[in-house]
């Protein structure tokens, strides 16, 4: 019965678009734009300027890369639906559209990972740091994040394509996801929700584990520096991706971790939206604004600086 259900789901309504909204569209649209021009000039500039080739700058890349996937995955779709009376997405379309999302976000996290290993390293074990973090070391754990994410998805997608759904197959959100899924389906969802659980320790709090003893080497490191102006340089370095870090898991926990709370469809699409619409936004520009490597490429790039030397921030 459930899989005669399932299979006569052709699309899905997403009531939180029940009615156009122009002034969502116009919102959306700037934080797309803003989100590709961010993440392609950072991917640009990371791609062409020599003074940038280095394993923090090869891991934002990656990051950059991510982000655009991110939001690409989610933002064209609402934008479309902003601007309809009657807001839908197809059955195949909605576990496309939660195959990438979750790929992106697994990936992201075992990369956020990786950067505060590379700040570790550099911080912790400078006269290391080139061998621990070769071209090759570097292009492997990248590919690594990469794999991992999509190993992650692809059990929550088919865990998803095995829900049936009574009636009228209707989410209550403004995009494909696994949580609205499981509170859509009339099927038995206890194995989704175990999987999601054990994901979010794994692909979730493990990460962001590694993440803390890193900043935690870094934070001892730098307060036995002798020179106020080296611990300086040393916090300026890490503040950065600290706040990324901090920004995305945050998120992604209260997006993934909360379903059960009795939260309200409302509050869950805020949610939501940090996460996936906002936060890729957010990291180039929390990457560039204390940067002076990225401000000096930036420079050289508009010809502002030409042929001068990298400063480090």
């Amino acid at each position: 019965m459930a899989a005669m259900n399932q299979t006569q789901v052709t699309e899905f309504e997403l009531l939180s678009f029940s009615q156009g909204r122009p002034h969502l569209f116009a919102l959306f649209l700037a934080v797309y734009l803003a989100t590709l021009l961010g993440n392609s000039a950072i991917l640009s500039l990371v791609s062409l300027d020599p003074h940038l080739h280095s394993p923090m700058y090869f891991f934002l890349s990656h990051l950059s890369c991510l982000d655009l996937c991110y939001s690409s995955v989610t933002v064209p779709k609402i934008l479309a639906n902003a601007l309809r009376p009657r807001a839908t997405i197809s059955y195949g379309g909605c576990l496309a559209q939660t195959f990438f999302l979750m790929w992106c976000a697994g990936a992201e996290c075992a990369l956020l990972a990786l950067m505060a290993y590379d700040r570790h390293a550099a911080v912790c074990r400078p006269l290391r740091y080139a061998q621990a973090l070769s071209p090759a070391a570097c292009a492997a754990a990248a590919a690594g994040c990469w794999l991992w994410g999509l190993l992650d998805s692809a059990v929550h997608t088919l865990l998803a394509a095995r829900l049936s759904f009574c009636g009228a197959a209707r989410l209550q959100h403004i995009f494909c996801d696994v949580p609205p899924l499981l509170a859509a389906s009339c099927s038995d969802t206890r194995p989704n929700e175990l999987t999601l659980h054990v994901s979010s320790v794994f692909v979730g709090l493990g990460p962001f584990l590694l993440v803390v003893i890193s900043y935690l080497y870094i934070l001892a490191t730098i307060l036995g520096m002798p020179l106020a102006t080296s611990r300086r340089k040393a916090f300026s370095t890490c503040s950065a991706h600290l706040l990324v870090v901090t920004v995305y898991f945050v998120t992604a926990n209260l997006n993934y971790n909360r379903r059960s709370s009795g939260s309200s469809p409302a509050a869950d699409i805020v949610v939501s939206v940090l996460y996936c619409v906002l936060t890729p936004m957010l990291n180039p520009l929390i990457y560039s604004l204390r940067n002076r490597e990225v401000w000096g490429a930036l420079r050289r790039a508009v010809g502002a600086t030409p042929g001068a030397p990298g400063h480090s921030a």
